[in-house]
């Protein structure tokens, strides 16, 4: 039987996991950047739906659409006002902006939390 997963346990899978092992980007005042593909990615094994993105100034953003509501885990890296285009995408396009070390890392690690809840 699957477990049910809330918006707010996996946003706290989600900054308990990221780090520098899941996105070169990442700093520690400001742990979502850089984290929206890898996140759009685990977001999407996890929970399905579709993965959505949008053009922001530093290039395309990526987010979850899920049962006809959008997540955005990552949308905290910002400081600009996000104009979501909802344009649809795919694990392809999202996983341009991570690589399969990133990925393998974040997706073991937000389980593992999960899984200790």
């Amino acid at each position: 039987m699957r477990k049910i997963i809330s918006n707010a346990d996996m946003q706290e899978a989600l900054l308990n996991s990221w780090s520098i092992n899941s996105s070169s980007k990442w700093t520690k005042d400001n742990p979502a950047k850089g984290q929206c593909g890898v996140t759009a990615l685990v977001v999407n094994d996890l929970l399905g739906g579709q993965i959505r993105k949008t053009l922001l100034s530093g290039g395309w953003h990526y987010y979850n659409e899920i049962n006809d509501e959008y997540y955005d885990f990552t949308d905290s890296q910002f400081n600009e006002d996000i104009k979501y285009m909802d344009i649809p995408s795919n694990r392809d396009e999202a996983f341009l902006d991570t690589n399969q070390e990133q990925y393998e890392f974040l997706k073991q690690s937000v389980m593992d939390h999960l899984n200790r809840r």
